[in-house]
Parts: C-alpha cells; structure tokens; sequence
C-alpha cells in the first residue's frame, strides 16, 4: 500500500473516494498545488500558475458531474513576493472562477519558503457522477488525446519552454461533454495521475473487477498524469447517445475496453511520496 493509500485508511469517512465528497446534493472537493512538486517558478508566470491550480481543482467539481458555486483559498506566499507579484496570482485566481461561476469567498494565507496554495471548491449536482458505480459489462472510455503532459514535463525538465497552449500549463476542461452525459454515465473521474493508475482508483470503488481491453495500450500513454481529461463508464445501449453528445461538444472519446469480473493491476511508478 503507498504511503498516500495509508494515510487515507486512517479516516472512516462514508464520503471518502471520489474527486469530491457528496453530502445532499452539496459536493466539496480540495487540491494542493504545490511550488517544488507540481510546479516551478520558472516554468509558468505566476498568473498561469493561478490559473492552473484553480482549473485542476474545478476539474474535479466538472468530473462528478456537479457546478461549482464557491472557492476558499489558503496560500503559502514567499516572503520576497512583491505586490505586483500578488496582483498576478490574484489575477489569476479571479478570472478563471469567473470564467466558471465561481465566487472566491474566503480562505487564509501564511508566509513561507515556496508557494503552496489549496483551493476548496463548493460544487451543486442534482446527480453526482461516482467511481463505485461502474458494471461488469460497461463500456470504458476517456475524453481527448493523453500523453501531451507528459511530453511536456519532460521537455520542461530537460530545460525546454512551453506555449502558453500547452495541457501542462493551461488544462482544457470536459465542462460540457458531462453536462450532457452526467446523466447516462455510470461511473467517471478525471485522469490527474494517469489512465492506467486512476483507472485502478474507480475498478477498486467498484468492486472486484478487471479491464478488458480491445487493444494493447501504450504505457507511455497510460501513465500520463495531469491530463485532466476524463475517464468514464457507460452502457453500451447509450452508445450511440455517447457518440452524439461527444460531436455535440466537439469531444474526442476513445473506448478502450469493456469491464470484466476479475482484478486490476497498475503498472505505473507512483505519483506521490
């Protein structure tokens, strides 16, 4: 068991599981986004970073099929930032919740070394979409293209520059694709810590099953994290409806296997720890 599978067995919690917590039709969710870990200074202004820790944080709402209302943020802000340097972060934050509804309603800030921030989120869903709901004999797909953040952290970390396009900078939400097809999909999550581990993460909520997969696929890509696309389950009845609502919303959908009964393996190196 890694060392973040046991501390999360420390806590008894009903709630625990998902990218967020459902309690009523109430749905909370919190990420860390952390200078050292996911992040350098000199790879992103402090604007984008903003930007980022905000989106990885609504992604999570989008994925359990909820609309965030409300942010709270606590940040450790380096004692050397300057008041224009705040401005960008602060830029950063409003904007982007702007850009999904979003009202930032508080939080708390500390001095520190390295710039850490946690955002809170507050999300609504009259039907959230979670792990543990997925059925031998559903359909297993994801959203978009993966592999792109990894290629681009590892032209980071040999020294390289991004555009401000890239998915590692600026990650591309599936918000309407799940508005359409909350309602049909039996089970999703975003895809932070790659295909392969996270799909562990809902076969493991689910019960005891396995992946049959139609094809082989590539360990590189399967093992990409902060692609914040979106893994998802469904009938195939609703096939056809899938494929309608993904051209409705101009979404790239790959079905890559079906649910078996049986057990799932992760193959890639842990993110964490």
């Amino acid at each position: 068991m890694s060392k973040e599978a046991f501390f999360i067995a420390q806590f008894k919690s009903k709630h625990i599981g998902d990218d967020g917590a459902v309690l009523g039709k109430s749905v909370y969710s919190k990420d860390l986004f952390c200078e050292g870990i996911h992040f350098k200074r000199d790879w992103m202004s402090l604007e984008q970073i903003a930007t980022k820790s905000m989106l990885v944080n609504i992604s999570d709402a989008i994925a359990m099929n909820a609309r965030p209302r409300f942010a709270l943020i606590g940040i450790v802000i380096p004692k050397h930032f300057t008041c224009k340097e705040l401005q960008d972060l602060g830029r950063g934050f409003e904007s982007t919740a702007k850009a999904y509804g979003i009202e930032i309603i508080g939080g708390d800030t500390t001095a520190g070394d390295k710039l850490m921030i946690s955002v809170t989120i507050g999300s609504q869903s009259q039907k959230p979409l979670l792990r543990k709901n997925a059925q031998v004999g559903d359909l297993v797909a994801f959203t978009g293209t993966l592999g792109h953040s990894q290629r681009d952290l590892t032209r980071l970390l040999r020294g390289g520059k991004l555009s401000s396009r890239s998915r590692f900078v600026t990650p591309v939400l599936k918000k309407a694709f799940i508005e359409k097809t909350g309602g049909f999909l039996h089970s999703g999550m975003d895809i932070s810590d790659g295909l392969f581990k996270d799909l562990s993460r809902l076969l493991k909520e689910s019960g005891k099953c396995a992946m049959q997969w139609n094809k082989p696929f590539a360990k590189r890509l399967g093992c990409s994290g902060e692609e914040y696309e979106m893994l998802f389950t469904f009938s195939p009845k609703h096939q056809a409806k899938l494929q309608r609502c993904a051209k409705q919303t101009r979404t790239k959908v790959t079905i890559i296997g079906k649910i078996k009964r049986g057990h799932y393996r992760c193959v890639c190196k842990e993110h964490h720890f």
